[in-house]
């Protein structure tokens, strides 16, 4: 389908934006950035995980209790449809996740958010987005967040070049 409405193409832009903004921020733990890319009445769920969250309120306790979990969290997301109606829409995310949790439990997880989006006077933000899980694994992780480079077993360093 080639757009034609300059218009449509700058609200998918946008809304494409806004998921960007929410997966830095949840990564980076810029909670504040987060909240405010809700709306005010802003709902978010987890189903699998009994989470459900309503308001900036509730998204803001809730966002600081889940980061204060995680020794490390990393969200990776991809484009999905975004489907335009107005001053609303509707979009999926396809994301893939790992972390630690402090109490030494770790998860990888591959799902699919499930947003609705809404125009505000600040611009697009999420309504609704709920997280549905398509693969859980706890398997622990060996990795981590610091980088320790072990030094090369004799014979497997770095070559010089042959003259």
């Amino acid at each position: 389908m080639i757009m034609t409405n300059l218009d449509e193409v700058a609200d998918r832009l946008a809304i494409e934006a806004l998921r960007i903004d929410y997966t830095d921020a949840t990564t980076e733990r810029d909670h504040e950035r987060l909240i405010a890319l809700f709306t005010e009445d802003g709902i978010y769920r987890i189903p699998d995980g009994g989470v459900e969250q309503i308001g900036r309120d509730q998204l803001r306790a809730g966002h600081l209790q889940l980061a204060a979990a995680w020794e490390f969290f990393v969200q990776d997301t991809h484009q999905g449809p975004i489907h335009l109606d107005g001053d609303t829409a509707t979009g999926r995310v396809p994301t893939f996740e790992l972390g630690r949790l402090r109490d030494g439990r770790s998860m990888v997880n591959y799902g699919t958010f499930h947003d609705r989006y809404r125009r505000t006077a600040d611009g697009w933000r999420f309504a609704e987005r709920e997280y549905r899980v398509r693969y859980f694994d706890p398997t622990p992780l060996a990795g981590g967040p610091k980088v320790g480079l072990a030094e090369p077993a004799p014979g497997t360093g770095p070559r010089r070049p042959e003259r």
